[in-house]
């Protein structure tokens, strides 16, 4: 069974910057797509940015685009969101996710398993 587990959270200023990690394991991530995800008190889960396993495709929320960077070390079997330039409203509680057949957009239904997620909060 795979599984993905975030880490890096916590608590930043305005402009600050932090960096999410996703540890996935349990399978061959060859053909994944990895997603990031998030979703704040009272709102719905919202995409962020995803990235294929195999040639590194990437795609981004219009919110984060500039600020956000998504990438994977194979190696590792790690996938990363490099976010700068915070603002308060990216106070959220930030998802990793995978889809087997290696879809990798915004949709969050297609993907298949889900980390417990990790809480990212920005300070005015």
């Amino acid at each position: 069974q795979a599984q993905a587990v975030e880490s890096g959270g916590g608590l930043v200023q305005a402009g600050g910057s932090l960096r999410l990690s996703c540890a996935a394991s349990g399978r061959t991530f060859s053909s994944y797509g990895m997603g990031w995800f998030r979703q704040a008190p009272g709102k719905e889960r919202e995409f962020v940015a995803a990235i294929t396993w195999s040639v590194g495709n990437t795609v981004y929320a219009d919110s984060v685009k500039g600020r956000f960077t998504i990438s994977r070390d194979n190696a590792k079997s790690m996938v990363y969101l490099q976010m700068n330039s915070l603002k308060p409203e990216d106070t959220a509680v930030y998802y990793c996710a995978a889809n087997f057949g290696g879809y990798f957009g915004s949709d969050k239904r297609p993907y298949d398993a889900w980390g417990r997620g990790t809480q990212v909060t920005v300070s005015s």
